[in-house]
């Protein structure tokens, strides 16, 4: 059975997403409770399970009133657990959660927070990233360092390209926008302005894309290039130095 992933628009500009296979329902994150109640509604299905990967408010304000209605079990980072609300299950850096084609590993992703964790399932195949990578983006580094950020990203990178990215926020447009002033030359970059804009007219969402897509327009995995590198000025740089400073830029912008 295929996994059935509903995308949930919740708050200003943050996502939860239900994830559905023989094995029940799942939900990452919970921003709030009523968009994600009414998801559910409308397909008639009940949540068994709810993932969080990291403690911000934004992510987590739904959790007690879902789990209260639905029972369903809440689980997050260990790392993070005296900062949200009661696990069920504390997850580290390779545990797994579900079954069959609803099992998801877990990948540790520190930087936006220290214990900021992504969901991988192998079977969709799809990574749930909130707020480590983003559509042409990644987080702001709040708790961790530029080379923690570096090595999560990294990490995410070196998944099958044909996954999908599923983040956190729509800040697409934003995001890209300032790509171009990394990488003004980049015509995939310059065809993905194109078509957030056409599907922002659509009113579609667009923190939604293949890992390859990312691999091919997002400055905050390319500050290994050496074209990128040569721009800036750093030609000799380590790579994480070199996305420090694209993440500064991007903080100024």
């Amino acid at each position: 059975m295929a996994l059935d992933i509903v995308t949930i628009p919740c708050l200003k500009d943050n996502y939860a997403y239900l994830v559905k296979g023989a094995g029940g329902v799942c939900l990452i994150d919970a921003p709030e409770a009523g968009p994600v109640r009414a998801a559910l509604k409308a397909r008639g299905w009940r949540l068994d399970t709810l993932l969080i990967t990291h403690h911000h408010h934004d992510h987590v304000g739904g959790v007690a009133e879902l789990r209260a209605e639905y029972g369903c079990a809440v689980m997050g980072p260990k790392a993070e657990a005296d900062k949200l609300p009661p696990l069920d299950r504390a997850l580290e850096e390779g545990d797994l959660v579900g079954e069959d084609e609803m099992q998801a590993r877990v990948i540790a992703v520190p930087g936006h927070t220290l214990g900021h964790v992504a969901f991988h399932f192998a079977a969709g195949p799809a990574v749930f990233t909130a707020d480590s990578l983003m559509a042409v983006g990644c987080g702001r580094v709040f708790e961790g360092t530029p080379e923690m950020m570096w090595e999560s990203l990294s990490k995410l990178a070196a998944l099958p390209p044909e996954t999908m990215v599923y983040s956190g926020h729509d800040y697409t447009l934003a995001n890209a926008k300032f790509a171009r002033t990394i990488e003004p030359e980049n015509a995939e970059l310059v065809a993905r302005i194109d078509r957030t804009v056409s599907m922002r007219v659509q009113k579609q969402p667009t923190a939604q894309a293949p890992l390859s897509e990312e691999l091919a327009t997002n400055p905050f995995l390319r500050a290994d290039r050496p074209h990128i590198k040569r721009a800036l000025g750093m030609a000799d740089a380590p790579d994480a130095e070199v996305f420090a400073e694209i993440r500064a830029r991007k903080d100024r912008f």
